[in-house]
């Protein structure tokens, strides 16, 4: 700010010196402000219309299978206390999610709008995806009709199937966690790799760089500068969190072949 000031202040100055230069450190000051706020409105319209199509589809993806059960209500309802949505919100997710159950919901049409207001950054169509499998799989299994609606959403937005594959695996490492259970190496391994996207052929040097896109691509405060709501930063960090540990277990797994 005060450099943009100073700038319009010297412009000013070189037209009408000392009084020029007030005048013209006013015009900066103001100018500056004005795009503030017109950057500030845009985040707020992106991370408005992030939490409509969110629950909108989620909506649509919950009848999948015909009919939207009590656990689906539920969990949706438990979506609304995790990302941290004040009143106002919760009321205008409710009305989205009401909207995404309705026969005539055109499914194609939110994404394409979703598309439009998010820019198209790979990281938020992915978080995207993201949060509808978080929803259907709270129970940790998904349905067939469920994940036929997932490849489409991954498919309409311009994912690869394959992030479904990778939606599936980060879940079954967190169940694992949360369960105490033991998986063999393999399993872990193979996890892993789809995790990260890549093969397991992949070069140690690929790999890496891989790993440190992903990271960059998916880093919370990155991705709140870009208009992701706070309210789902802990979702943001969980996806990086996941996409370390992966890294680290392939990272391990080569070292002890090696």
């Amino acid at each position: 700010m005060l450099f943009a000031i100073i700038v319009g202040g010297l412009i000013g100055y070189a037209f009408g010196k000392f009084p020029g230069f007030l005048i013209g450190a006013a015009i900066g000051a103001f100018l500056l402000n004005r795009a503030k706020s017109r950057l500030v409105g845009k985040l707020q319209n992106i991370q408005a219309g992030f939490v409509d199509s969110v629950f909108a589809v989620m909506g649509a993806l919950c009848k999948a299978d015909g009919v939207v059960s009590k656990d689906e209500i539920e969990m949706a309802e438990a979506m609304f206390v995790r990302f941290r949505l004040n009143d106002a919100q919760k009321a205008n997710a409710k009305a989205a999610f009401s909207r995404g159950k309705e026969a005539g919901f055109d499914l194609d049409a939110e994404l394409d709008h979703f598309l439009r207001i998010s820019g198209r950054q790979p990281a938020f169509l992915q978080m995207f995806l993201q949060v509808q499998f978080s929803a259907v799989a709270a129970d940790g299994v998904v349905h067939p009709k469920e994940r036929e609606m997932l490849m489409r959403i991954a498919r309409r937005l311009g994912l690869p199937e394959s992030q479904v594959d990778q939606l599936e695996a980060m879940l079954r490492g967190a169940h694992a966690g949360q369960a105490g259970n033991q998986r063999s190496t393999a399993q872990q391994n193979e996890d892993a790799y789809k995790v990260l996207g890549v093969s397991p052929s992949i070069s140690d040097a690929e790999l890496k760089k891989v790993y440190r896109k992903l990271m960059s691509e998916n880093h919370p405060d990155k991705l709140a500068g870009r208009g992701l709501p706070e309210s789902m930063r802990e979702m943001a960090e969980e996806r990086t969190q996941e996409i370390a540990h992966a890294y680290d277990v392939i990272k391990e797994s080569r070292k002890n072949s090696a």
